[in-house]
């Protein structure tokens, strides 16, 4: 990897830490458990990140495969993949284009992960395809709130935080992109404690391949 270049140090080593440090603590915690509780049989995690889902995942999972594009957040992740007692693949992958053969996977996981990946609709029919019939998509986001005001802000923030997250969106519409593709069994959307209302609105829920 070559990181003369300022942005490719920025999003390949700076940033995963960042992100590391700020996606630690009890409130992401309490999300993670939530979200990770149901979940079980053969898993795929999409946006792996730095692996901070790990110390959450239930014994009744048998296999993880987990992806993510960003090396600088596999570098972090490694020490908690060896320390973890699931048996883990880990692949440098980005979601729009899944090598995986159709209906492998029990269960998908996203965790703020959608408002980052360049093709949020490609990314879902490919987490679609993967899903054995009768698989689950279960996801925790941040998205586009509901009122017209912080709509605005979020709109104009956005290209700022995109360059700043590395693609990071705060205006997707997270319910209308998951129910495009496939038929939510759950959906709960509030502003999380603790967060700026701007990129704090959460949609946590769960989607059914027919």
């Amino acid at each position: 990897m070559e990181y003369g270049n300022p942005v490719n140090w920025y999003r390949d080593r700076l940033f995963p830490r960042l992100l590391d440090w700020a996606m630690t603590g009890e409130s992401f915690a309490t999300y993670r458990r939530q979200v990770l509780a149901g979940v079980s049989g053969n898993v795929l995690e999409v946006g792996f990140g730095t692996g901070l889902n790990l110390a959450y995942y239930p014994e009744t999972v048998t296999s993880l495969t987990v992806i993510d594009p960003n090396p600088g957040m596999g570098a972090i992740a490694q020490p908690r993949i060896a320390a973890s007692p699931l048996p883990i693949e880990s692949q440098s992958l980005r979601g729009e284009h899944l090598p995986m053969a159709d209906n492998t996977f029990d269960w998908v996981v996203s965790t703020w992960t959608l408002c980052s990946i360049a093709e949020p609709e490609q990314a879902l029919r490919e987490i679609r395809r993967v899903l054995k019939p009768g698989g689950r998509f279960v996801f925790i986001e941040h998205g586009l709130s509901p009122e017209r005001s912080l709509q605005t802000w979020q709109n104009r923030l956005t290209p700022v935080q995109k360059r700043i997250a590395d693609g990071c969106h705060l205006n997707r519409p997270i319910d209308i992109l998951v129910s495009a593709v496939m038929p939510l069994e759950s959906l709960e959307c509030f502003y999380a404690d603790g967060f700026p209302k701007v990129a704090g609105y959460f949609y946590r829920g769960v989607a059914v391949k027919p």
